[in-house]
């Protein structure tokens, strides 16, 4: 919508990513072909070759598949494993077409995740404003600095607050631990409100923006947005 040109990568098998553009049939069928990011990693093709077009102008995707979960066993024998993707990813980012590429990572630390950290430049944690959204956050902080041992290069932008539910005391007390963490964090001033046009616009494969613009939901993410492309630059 801001006219940016961007590349979206799945790499998360619940193929929520994927789901958001593309309707189930439509995703279960490229997850089980051979267009999408595990057959990329796995035949350690250009995931030039793996891109999809949407149907919103500027955005395309490369999906996931439910073949991700043993991701982790495709790379444990692999040579320079830990910097396979960022091998993969290196056509896109030399191409000029994308101003942004956004990897969605799956909720878990180990060698798939490291893969994800090493081909990127920024890192965005999303926490959810809940008594289990801080829980294993200290783990994620230690994660990051040891892959910035090996990838020196990724900075972490910033924190990005979801589902928060200001009738609930526990949203200002989330707020105040990361910002109160110890280390050198950002918390993104634009957080996203519990609302329920988010997953109307799941259910129907749409980014919540192009589903129903005028929602508290779109505007909040488009605020975010424009506080991400900020501090990017």
């Amino acid at each position: 919508m801001l006219g940016k040109r961007v590349l979206l990568v799945d790499g998360d098998m619940q193929l929520n990513l994927s789901l958001s553009y593309f309707s189930e049939d439509e995703v279960l069928s490229m997850a089980q072909g051979e267009k999408n990011l595990y057959y990329a990693m796995k035949k350690q093709m250009d995931l030039m070759d793996f891109i999809v077009p949407t149907t919103y102008e500027g955005i395309d995707l490369v999906p996931s598949s439910t073949l991700m979960s043993s991701i982790e066993y495709e790379l444990f024998t692999k040579w320079q494993r830990e910097f396979i993707l960022k091998k993969l990813l290196a056509g896109a980012r030399e191409s000029g077409k994308y101003d942004y590429i956004f990897i969605d990572s799956p909720p878990t630390l180990g060698g798939w995740v490291m893969n994800i950290l090493c081909a990127s430049d920024r890192l965005i944690i999303p926490v959810e404003a809940s008594p289990w959204g801080l829980f294993g956050l200290a783990n994620m902080f230690e994660f990051l600095h040891t892959v910035k041992e090996m990838s020196p290069q990724l900075s972490l932008l910033g924190i990005a607050v979801t589902k928060v539910d200001e009738r609930k005391s526990y949203v200002k007390q989330t707020m105040e631990t990361l910002r109160n963490s110890g280390e050198d964090v950002h918390v993104f001033s634009s957080y996203i409100r519990v609302d329920s046009t988010i997953e109307w616009s799941q259910d129907n494969s749409k980014p919540v923006g192009a589903y129903k613009k005028s929602s508290r939901s779109a505007k909040e993410y488009m605020e975010l947005t424009k506080e991400v492309i900020e501090l990017w630059q």
